[in-house]
């Protein structure tokens, strides 16, 4: 393994075991057997290599809930694909929970880095494309589609804020999935109405 990809995965492992804003120079190094002049030859920062990994690691659990929610392999029709990746998402939470809280204090961080904000911004861009991809036909444009992406991560962002602070109060996946269901067709429901009258 190269030293490059020896300090990414310390840097995933640092930001779980010590999360964004505890993480040094020096532990990375301790955490990759590599030495500081790496960091700034293969990423220029510290903090370049948490971003990139925390970057990825983003990325990875994406992946992870799509590839629930868009198989194909004999594990049921569409809805029932959605309603299983919302279970997975709801709980892969307790796993997840240290990257989760790195995430969340890098966000705070990104206020105060440019660089940080842009990458996490093209991280989101990414993001919804993948989701937006993953949801298929049935829209009227892809200005529709990307919307209804950047919904779902913001819904998927909010419950994980709940959960990080009060596990016991976030819903399961399959209630959540209900909910929606319930919630989106009140509204065509509400929409029908309207253009009835």
């Amino acid at each position: 393994m190269s030293h490059r990809e020896r300090l990414l995965a310390a840097a995933r492992r640092c930001l779980v075991t010590k999360g964004y804003a505890r993480t040094t120079a020096r532990d990375l190094v301790a955490e990759s057997d590599t030495n500081l002049a790496s960091i700034g030859y293969h990423f220029g920062s510290k903090d370049d290599l948490l971003n990139l990994a925390l970057v990825q690691a983003q990325a990875d659990y994406v992946e992870r809930v799509l590839a629930t929610a868009t198989t194909t392999g004999g594990r049921g029709d569409r809805r029932s694909r959605r309603r299983e990746s919302w279970t997975d998402m709801v709980g892969a939470f307790d796993a997840e929970r240290p990257l989760a809280v790195a995430f969340f204090e890098a966000l705070v961080e990104a206020e105060r880095s440019p660089s940080l904000k842009a990458q996490q911004a093209a991280a989101y861009r990414e993001m919804r494309r993948r989701v937006a991809e993953s949801l298929g036909a049935g829209f009227d444009s892809d200005e529709q589609r990307d919307a209804a992406a950047t919904y779902l991560l913001a819904v998927c962002d909010g419950l994980m804020v709940q959960w990080l602070l009060d596990p016991d109060a976030v819903p399961t996946g399959d209630a959540v999935f209900d909910a929606a269901q319930r919630f989106h067709g009140a509204g065509r429901a509400a929409s029908a109405r309207a253009i009835r009258t």
